[in-house]
C-alpha cells in the first residue's frame, strides 16, 4: 500500500510544485525547494537581532517530502532516517545561501522560514524554532503533515503523531545563513 502511495504521490508532485511555484536548488543530493514570500506572521526577533516584520521578504523552503520518502522507504531505523535528513539539510544549505546571494532581490530578503515537525535537530543546522501561534494554523498544518507522517513513521498511530510531532516554524537569518554556510 505504502508503494502505490509513494507512486501517487511522485505523479502529482510535479503539479503541486507548479502551484506552488517553487524552484529546486541546483546541487547534487539537494532536499529543498524554495520560494520567494512575503511573511505574514507575527513579529519575531531571532537571536541575531534580526528582526522579521509582517511583509518582509523571505526565502520558504519546502523539503522535497516525495523525494524523501522514496529514498527513506526501506529505512526502518527513525535515528537513521533522521540522520539522512539531517545529512541532506546540511549539504542544501551552502546551495540555499548562494541562492540568496545571487537572487536580484538578496538585499531585502531578511531570512529563510520553513514549517516542520522535525525541529529537535534543526537548531544544530542554524534554525530557531518558534511555535505556531493561531491554533486553527497550527491545526490545518498538523493535519497537513498527516500523510507524510503516516507514510514516513512505520507502526505509528495517528493519534502518537498528532500528539507528537507538532509543527513549528523554523527561521533562519540571511546574515547567520552566510555566516555558516557560505563556501
Amino acid at each position: 500500500m505504502r508503494s502505490y502511495v509513494l507512486t501517487v504521490w511522485n505523479f502529482l508532485d510535479p503539479i503541486y510544485y507548479f502551484f506552488n511555484r517553487l524552484q529546486c536548488l541546483p546541487c547534487k543530493g539537494n532536499i529543498l525547494r524554495v520560494r520567494l514570500t512575503k511573511y505574514k506572521g507575527r513579529e519575531i526577533m531571532l537571536s541575531d537581532g534580526t528582526k522579521i516584520n509582517h511583509n518582509d521578504f523571505l526565502v520558504k523552503i519546502h523539503l522535497h517530502n516525495a523525494k524523501l520518502l522514496y529514498e527513506l522507504k526501506e529505512i526502518k531505523s527513525e535515528l537513521r532516517r533522521a540522520k539522512m535528513i539531517y545529512r541532506g539539510m546540511q549539504n542544501s544549505l551552502p546551495e540555499l545561501e548562494k541562492f540568496i546571494r545571487g537572487h536580484p532581490r538578496r538585499e531585502e530578503i531578511k531570512g529563510i522560514i520553513g514549517i516542520t515537525t522535525l525541529n529537535k535537530a534543526s537548531t544544530r543546522l542554524g534554525f530557531e524554532v518558534f511555535d505556531i501561534s493561531h491554533p486553527l494554523y497550527r491545526l490545518f498544518k498538523t493535519f497537513a503533515f498527516l500523510p507524510i507522517e503516516l507514510l514516513s513513521n512505520h507502526n505509528t498511530s495517528i493519534k502518537e503523531i498528532v500528539k507528537n510531532h507538532k509543527p513549528s516554524y523554523l527561521f533562519m537569518s540571511t546574515n547567520m545563513l552566510t555566516e555558516r554556510y557560505r563556501k
